[in-house]
């Protein structure tokens, strides 16, 4: 049953492929796209239960046992985040069905979101890091493609920031990677937690780990997200949904993977380094939040408020902190998508994007106004809403670890995001509307459907969470205890 760890990402490529030749097929395109997405949803789904059945699951490509061969390996976080990327990728495509354009479709736009998702998934998977770069580069260079679609000027120039930035990344990522076999002579994550743990982590491999942090951090949009507003802001809306719910998450993910995994014996330097730049991170998404009047630049900011926040939860280093950091990256991968979209439709029916020229949609709209009123709600942490179980948790594992400061900080950032998107509500949807009775356009089912189901997975989640409970503890106790994941691999 191992096989089936690959088919997250094995069933979005092979897919993306096949649509190649299709090209004038849209209708076949469609359907072929979202019925690989459901797959996938459902293949994921399958390997949580085995995972909570059997254990953490690892795929030897071609029979090589670690730490010599190429691997996936499935364990509870892993998984978690393969099933929300794959649901919310099936979800977006249905709003690309009805938003994205014709002209766009025929530029293949369906092919590369699957070989996005299968660069998002085969990160979440992997087990050893030569395999995370190649990963995030089939993620980029997907990434790069659908950012520039549609050849717009605004589109180009911040394509080449964004392209420019993550080949720089990239970069650092080899250099890193190159270091660190020199040093201790393998890439497979659990070998390598093995020799760090046996010769220890002395200055050489500390400086190291800080190059994969500046790595990662820039992956993530943690401190140098200075390609990340303009980036998220002119990509379509589909587009930017996807981007906004799963993009910083694989940088995020490496962080919690690598620095829990391999560097965790300084953490008076390594999580002590985290922890200032999740608090610098908050502070500067949350000027930004409230600096700008344009809907998707707020938006985009609240993203970046979200990258400080769950790496609070890394830097306090604990079970509850890693339990509070599972569960916020599955709201908020729900949460953003949502948010995304809702101010995607906002922009298309007004036609603009800046704050002071809309006014009165919920007349003309009330369920896109209601929806995004349970948005942000759900982003705020309100309870019985999904973002409320992993604020709570986060603050309470930065209590545990006396982390004051961050935890003043991640709670004050709350207050930004709930200014910032109720300032949204207040003068978009409320007052005299601009749109009269003879010019309102229709609301397509299409366009407001996902929308729908986004509000109905973030108001589940928080309202039943203990169908979510034993993955995602499951997925704290094997962060916090790096030897379960190691056996996993190394033992056969």
């Amino acid at each position: 049953m191992n096989n089936l760890v690959v088919l997250p990402m094995i069933i979005p490529l092979l897919t993306g492929i096949a649509l190649f030749f299709f090209r004038s097929l849209l209708w076949l395109q469609r359907l072929i796209s979202i019925g690989a997405m459901l797959a996938a949803s459902a293949v994921s789904i399958y390997i949580l239960h085995l995972i909570q059945r059997d254990g953490i699951l690892r795929l030897d490509f071609g029979g090589w046992k670690p730490p010599f061969g190429i691997l996936f390996v499935a364990d509870s976080f892993a998984m978690l985040l393969v099933l929300a990327a794959s649901v919310i990728t099936v979800i977006c495509l249905f709003y690309a069905f009805f938003s994205i354009g014709k002209a766009r479709e025929k530029m293949y736009v369906y092919p590369f979101i699957l070989f996005l998702i299968a660069g998002v998934n085969g990160s979440f998977l992997t087990g050893d890091l030569f395999n995370l770069f190649v990963c995030f580069e089939v993620m980029l260079l997907a990434s790069y493609v659908l950012i520039s679609l549609g050849g717009k000027r605004v589109q180009l120039r911040e394509s080449f920031k964004y392209v420019a930035i993550n080949i720089l990344s990239s970069w650092l990522f080899l250099v890193a990677i190159a270091y660190l076999y020199g040093a201790v002579g393998t890439l497979n994550m659990a070998h390598l937690s093995q020799r760090i743990a046996e010769v220890g982590q002395g200055p050489l491999l500390t400086t190291i780990s800080i190059v994969f942090l500046i790595v990662f951090s820039l992956k993530a949009g943690l401190v140098l997200y200075h390609w990340l507003p303009g980036s998220y802001r002119v990509a379509p809306t589909a587009i930017a949904a996807l981007f906004g719910a799963l993009l910083t998450k694989v940088g995020m993910y490496a962080l919690f993977r690598v620095f829990t995994l391999l560097f965790y014996h300084q953490p008076e330097i390594t999580h002590t380094l985290i922890g200032i730049m999740a608090g610098i991170t908050l502070i500067g998404g949350s000027i930004g939040a409230i600096a700008y009047q344009n809907v998707r630049a707020i938006v985009t900011y609240n993203v970046i408020i979200t990258v400080g926040f769950i790496l609070i939860g890394l830097a306090a280093s604990t079970t509850m902190g890693y339990e509070g950091a599972a569960y916020y990256f599955i709201h908020d991968m729900v949460a953003k998508a949502l948010l995304f979209l809702l101010a995607g439709t906002m922009i298309a029916l007004t036609g603009t994007a800046a704050i002071e020229r809309m006014s009165g949609l919920i007349r003309n709209y009330p369920l896109l106004g209601w929806l995004y009123f349970i948005a942000i709600l759900s982003i705020v942490g309100i309870p019985p809403l999904s973002g409320f179980i992993g604020k709570m948790l986060i603050g309470q594992a930065a209590i545990e670890s006396h982390s004051y400061l961050l935890l003043a900080l991640g709670f004050l950032s709350s207050l930004f995001v709930l200014y910032s998107l109720l300032r949204i509500f207040l003068n978009c949807f409320w007052g005299e509307t601009i749109i009269s009775e003879e010019n309102e356009a229709p609301l397509k089912r299409g366009l407001l459907m996902p929308s729908i189901l986004l509000a109905i997975l973030s108001v589940g989640i928080g309202i039943a969470p203990e169908w979510l409970a034993p993955y995602v503890q499951d997925a704290a106790h094997t962060l916090a205890n790096p030897e379960e994941y190691i056996n996993a691999v190394l033992e056969d």
